[in-house]
């Protein structure tokens, strides 16, 4: 493939931002879903630039540990990651998934267009209605801000560390 098309190539993906626990197991799940075609985990959804991982862990950022998607829409619908989000965490818990604890492992769904925001707004209305739990989603429905990638050391971390992640997907 020469440059151009490589750049066309670019312009057909789109972008998701996820945020559901810790970034790792996110990541791990949709790195497994053919038609992502890249992934990066950071941080988003405060207005405190530049933050590290130390500072995020405390909480006092503001940021939610998330993952960044980016997809060919025509081999994944964003309605289908969509799907996997809900599935892959306890949408219902603020603040908090399994052990982790702290506002920087809400659930939040960080849209990139209106569109995105429509499909979100759709999928946690028929989450919620599905019964699933008992409870509602507390999942954020949010404008996507400055996404700051996690130190490199993050990235891929259960390929690089021989793990498997940490989060279920249900059924």
């Amino acid at each position: 493939m020469n440059a151009d098309q490589e750049k066309e190539k670019e312009k057909e993906l789109e972008t998701a931002t996820f945020a559901a626990g810790c970034f790792w197991g996110v990541e791990a799940i949709f790195k497994q879903v053919k038609g992502v075609v890249e992934t990066a985990v950071g941080y988003t959804g405060s207005s405190t630039p530049d933050p590290n991982y130390r500072q995020v862990c405390t909480g006092i950022t503001g940021h939610a540990e998330a993952v960044q998607i980016r997809f060919d829409p025509k081999v994944v619908s964003y309605e289908e990651l969509l799907s996997l989000f809900w599935r892959m965490h306890d949408p219902t818990t603020p603040d908090r998934q399994g052990p982790d604890v702290g506002s920087q492992y809400r659930s939040a769904i960080f849209y990139h267009s209106e569109g995105q925001k429509a499909a979100a707004d759709r999928s946690k209305q028929e989450f919620d209605r599905s019964g699933v739990y008992i409870n509602p989603a507390v999942t954020e429905v949010v404008p996507a801000t400055t996404f700051y990638p996690a130190e490199e050391y993050h990235q891929d971390y259960f390929e690089k560390q021989g793990g498997r992640g940490c989060h279920v997907l249900r059924k």
